[in-house]
């Protein structure tokens, strides 16, 4: 007789792979913003803070669209969503052309929030459904090996277009304070068609990977139902008497908002040190590859010899350590313990999700919409870092440092944003994620 192990085993082995090649489409598209905010900075001559609304316009989309996505989850099912949700991220790539054309920052922006609204569409679909696809208690090393294609695929898409968009951008920023106005729009101009041909070859594999998907055998899943309350008590009847949920999506906001600073930032923030763009492209790499090591550590350690709960609490704890250390610290190695931030990131997400979506039973579709709208914290923690720089800045110069310290300066001390945001981690670890389970 068949193991029963072995045999369901075998029965999600197919789903988990598709819905691991849906993570890797979303973390090469998600992970390229580290290359094209400082892209965007250069040709469209703008500050810190407004090159962070890359991201900003990316995670947005995910608070507009999770709800809509989730009703559309429900008419049309898992299979026919992440397949149009393909199709939305190719039609948001096509958008790159016009706007390179224009050079128009808006237009940029539209684009990436068309790509967003796609990924909201794969996220609201694939998160839920690889939680609930196995056992519950082991639903972290599950995500964590999502976790792995996603950031791998995240230093790939990195990598790529740090390479086409990045290149020769250093000695384009010294001509640009050197050459006549005609000359100066040329320059950019040459330098926002780089971004046409990458972004074709992107939207022609998301059209071909929509029609594949729409033809995967992906089986119907839900999750388990809250136990039927005994005579006497009462049960619970909406999402607000689950107060770990709501305090689960807070952590969340938080969380992303971190991850996007640590991936989005470091590589802008090299280049405000003083090191070359043809060295700082590798940055963001150096940062998704720590969490594809730490991911990986998580599918071997969870649940067989830890918790979610505490690789929550040791994630949330390094996190805290790790952000004084980038204060505190100067040149490289400020640069290094950005990128260590990928191992105290790395099993956040995966430890996160199960821990706010237990208990939740025919709650756990819109609690899954409410956690996708937490990815919004992508859109607003990093704007608020970059506004910080802004002002430090600012300020720093008014005191009479030079051009090049304030830069350096004000970049580094920006980063004084994450230590409130993993004390919020810290705190849902240890106590918020277990309030209000105990009651009926």
């Amino acid at each position: 007789m068949p193991n029963k192990n072995t045999s369901q085993n075998n029965n999600t082995l197919i789903p988990i792979l598709i819905i691991a090649s849906l993570f890797f489409v979303f973390g090469f598209v998600t992970w390229i913003n580290g290359a094209l905010i400082p892209f965007m900075k250069t040709i469209n001559e703008l500050t810190s803070a407004q090159s962070l609304l890359v991201a900003s316009a990316s995670y947005i989309s995910f608070v507009v669209m999770a709800l809509p996505a989730s009703y559309i989850l429900g008419k049309i099912g898992y299979k026919k969503g992440m397949s149009l949700g393909l199709f939305i991220m190719g039609f948001g790539a096509l958008i790159f052309i016009p706007a390179a054309e224009a050079r128009t920052y808006w237009m940029f922006l539209t684009g990436i929030f068309v790509q967003g609204a796609g990924m909201t569409l794969l996220q609201t679909a694939s998160n839920p459904y690889i939680t609930i696809l196995g056992p519950i208690e082991s639903a972290a090393k599950r995500i964590s090996i999502m976790g792995i294609c996603n950031k791998i695929a995240g230093a790939l898409g990195s990598l790529i277009f740090g390479s086409l968009l990045l290149s020769g951008i250093d000695e384009i920023q010294e001509k640009l304070s050197a050459v006549s106005a005609v000359e100066k729009a040329k320059l950019l101009d040459t330098m926002a068609d780089s971004v046409v041909a990458p972004y074709i070859t992107m939207a022609v594999v998301l059209f071909v990977l929509g029609i594949l998907i729409r033809k995967a055998p992906l089986p119907d899943v839900e999750a388990a139902p809250i136990e039927t309350a005994k005579e006497g008590e009462t049960t619970k009847t909406s999402i607000f008497q689950f107060p770990h949920l709501w305090l689960g999506v807070l952590t969340l906001f938080m969380y992303v908002g971190v991850e996007v600073i640590a991936g989005d930032t470091i590589i802008a923030y090299g280049i405000a040190l003083g090191f070359p763009a043809a060295d700082a492209k590798f940055f963001t790499t150096f940062t998704l590859l720590a969490m594809v090591v730490t991911y990986a550590l998580g599918a071997f350690l969870i649940p067989k010899y830890i918790s979610q709960a505490l690789a929550l609490k040791a994630s949330a704890v390094l996190g805290i350590v790790l952000s004084f250390c980038i204060v505190f610290s100067t040149g490289f190695t400020s640069i290094l313990f950005v990128a260590a931030l990928g191992i105290a990131n790395a099993l956040v997400w995966p430890a996160i999700w199960p821990l706010t979506l237990n208990g939740l039973g025919k709650f756990t579709k819109t609690a899954s919409a409410l956690l996708i709208m937490a990815i919004s914290g992508g859109a607003v923690i990093p704007p608020l870092y970059g506004k910080l720089v802004d002002i430090n800045k600012i300020d720093m110069l008014t005191n009479g440092m030079s051009e090049v310290a304030a830069t350096a300066n004000a970049a580094t001390k920006g980063y004084w944003i994450l230590l409130p945001c993993y004390i919020f981690i810290l705190y849902y670890a240890l106590y918020g994620h277990k309030l209000g389970l105990n009651k009926k």
